[in-house]
């Protein structure tokens, strides 16, 4: 009697647990609206706040004429990018990742920065899952680092050897450069600038869970990460800035509010802290997540312009 009661009490916990895999699965890494997103307090920012990022940007993206960009990923998706050249560049080009749930075209701002104060090329691609970009599943940088080796290939190629990369992204835009930081990059890619990312999906994803529902880390992260897996085609645990720092060599900015609630601003020091190449930090006191740029807009752009000039040529 006992027996079938503790198998049955077994049971129903497994199927509990098996659900929660789906669903979380479902709201972080599905591709949908992500409504939770606006529910969250320190994530709501007002566009457009005089002089924001976000009405700014926006304004810029509209007032320039972007050629598109498509590539093929290594599983077949099409991926769009949006391209500007400049007179001046000389070779020189930024790719700029965007965050979660956002989309390529969301990053004037720091687009902006590149071709007008440093008269950089500039390539704004949507990540898979996101924009105009194929895709019903969000990496969290994990995949989007071997898009990013397509997109880095197609500038040299389009550029030719000569040319020279910077890599800037912001919250999930940020762990995609920093995680295609460890790997074998051609030499053309000069530097990285890294703006709030986290160390890992799965330290991420198990912060959010006890902020967001109470809950901890396992089984729940653990089951989203196996549901992932089958997918996706990803777990969680691999899905590593923090190990793939360690591998960079290519030099690296650390951006961070020391306000950030979202991606937790401890996240900055463990990052820096493993990188073994050369590398920067810059905290921006008062700021929250992808909030530097709104809140010292003139150190922001003065810190980055010195930090590539130091390494582009």
């Amino acid at each position: 009697m006992w027996s079938v009661i503790i198998l049955a009490v077994v049971i129903i916990i497994a199927g509990a647990v098996i659900y929660a895999g789906f669903f979380f699965y479902g709201i972080a890494v599905k591709r949908a609206p992500k409504e939770f997103m606006s529910k969250t307090p320190d994530l709501k920012v007002d566009p457009p706040v005089a002089g924001a990022s976000w009405g700014e940007g926006a304004e810029w993206i509209a007032s320039h004429s972007f050629r598109n960009i498509e590539l093929t990923s290594d599983e077949g998706l099409k991926l769009r990018g949006y391209y500007l050249p400049s007179d001046r560049a000389a070779g020189r080009t930024a790719i700029i990742a965007h965050g979660y749930s956002g989309k390529g075209k969301d990053m004037g701002a720091y687009a902006k920065i590149y071709y007008e104060n440093l008269g950089y090329n500039v390539l704004i691609p949507d990540a898979r899952g996101h924009g105009d970009s194929k895709g019903d599943y969000i990496g969290f940088g994990w995949p989007e680092r071997k898009d990013y080796l397509r997109w880095i290939g197609h500038v040299v190629a389009e550029s030719g050897p000569e040319a020279q990369l910077v890599l800037h992204g912001v919250s999930m835009g940020a762990a995609t450069v920093m995680m295609t930081a460890g790997e074998e990059l051609p030499p053309q890619v000069k530097a990285i600038v890294a703006d709030c990312g986290y160390t890992s999906v799965k330290a991420q994803l198990s912060y959010q869970l006890w902020r967001m529902y109470r809950l901890p880390s396992f089984p729940f992260v653990h089951s989203a990460s196996l549901v992932t897996r089958l997918k996706a085609g990803y777990f969680f645990g691999e899905a590593s800035a923090l190990k793939q720092v360690r591998k960079a060599r290519v030099p690296i900015l650390f951006i961070h509010g020391d306000a950030d609630r979202f991606v937790p601003y401890a996240m900055l020091d463990k990052l820096y802290k493993a990188c073994r190449g050369p590398k920067e930090k810059l905290v921006v006191q008062g700021a929250g997540h992808g909030l530097a740029y709104d809140t010292n807009k003139a150190e922001y752009i003065g810190r980055v312009s010195d930090f590539v000039r130091r390494y582009v040529q």
